[in-house]
């Protein structure tokens, strides 16, 4: 029986595999100029990487946006740019600690009061660092749960209590992550953080269907970008190339090297602003109908299988870490 670990050399008269074609360039829009004219859009971790990425591409289609993050000076520059995008609508900004049930509110009633009730919320704040499991101590666990899962919450019930007492219809996009199906060593906290967020995703599209309030989950692949932290981009740079995910720019594998290129079945990284296009589909009119979904846009990577598992490498060994010591 032959050795399904050896790979036969490619045959000269199929054509080298390219993977999948690069986007549109940016300033391209996946839906007709307007369609979120007058609407208001609050996205949380508005202030950088994957978060600004999609608020720009609401910008584009004419939104008011109100971007939230911790850190003032961070969404003072973001607010800038977004309000250059063509075609954007008012930009305010709002320091906001998602893990602060009153500053949530606060938030929103600043938000109605400047542009009006946000229409769309996009769940995207979070915090992520990797770490054995053995490793991690209470309060490195609340760190991520707390903003990751308790946050997203937070933010989720007061949009939806804001309709439900208002009667009308909104749209709720949850940012999470593909270990909720599968697992995650590595970020065990995080893990479990985002499988959470899956559910409430389900579960409220259920819950709040009946009252016009849609509510999908999406899950990014590797979209590089500058803002990520050191510890993610050293794993990416050094590591699998599977974590969570994000990387700097358009080209082979961005700052980060042309190797995560090569680990995709894609055979390249996605750009930010793909995921922004999805985000706009997902709370758009032609979307009415999608709720309690949840969309992955990483190129098939999730899926990835090979026919021979390679041999296992320790965690603790591939985080550099020594022996478990109590």
């Amino acid at each position: 029986m032959e050795n399904p670990s050896r790979h036969p050399a490619q045959d000269p008269a199929q054509p080298p595999a390219r993977g999948l074609p690069a986007p549109p360039a940016l300033g391209a829009a996946a839906l007709p100029p307007g369609t979120y004219e007058g609407q208001v859009v609050l996205v949380t971790g508005g202030g950088s990487g994957l978060g600004k990425a999609i608020a720009a591409e609401f910008a584009r289609l004419g939104a008011d946006l109100v971007i939230a993050s911790r850190r003032a000076r961070q969404l003072k520059a973001a607010r800038e740019e977004l309000a250059a995008v063509p075609g954007a609508g008012r930009v305010t900004a709002a320091v906001c600690d998602v893990r602060d049930p009153e500053r949530v509110a606060e938030v929103f009633d600043a938000a109605q009061a400047a542009v009006g009730l946000p229409d769309v919320l996009v769940n995207n704040a979070a915090a992520n660092f990797p770490s054995p499991a053995e490793d991690l101590t209470p309060g490195a666990w609340r760190a991520v749960v707390d903003i990751t899962l308790t946050g997203t919450w937070f933010m989720t019930r007061e949009f939806g209590r804001r309709h439900l007492a208002a009667g009308t219809p909104g749209s709720i996009v949850n940012i999470g992550a593909s270990y909720a199906w599968t697992g995650g060593p590595g970020f065990a906290h995080s893990a479990a953080a985002k499988a959470g967020v899956k559910n409430l995703v389900e579960t409220l599209a259920v819950e709040w269907g009946p009252y016009g309030i849609q509510i999908n989950g999406l899950v990014p692949g590797l979209f590089p970008h500058p803002d990520l932290p050191e510890a993610i981009t050293a794993g990416l740079a050094g590591g699998t190339g599977d974590g969570p995910g994000g990387g700097p720019g358009d080209g082979p594998g961005g700052a980060l090297g042309g190797g995560l290129d090569a680990r995709q079945p894609a055979l390249r990284v996605g750009a930010p602003r793909e995921l922004g296009w999805a985000a706009t589909f997902l709370a758009s009119p032609y979307a009415r109908f999608v709720t309690g979904h949840t969309l992955v846009v990483d190129g098939a990577n999730w899926q990835r299988r090979t026919v021979v598992n390679p041999e296992l490498t320790p965690l603790r060994t591939q985080l550099g870490r020594g022996p478990f010591t109590p």
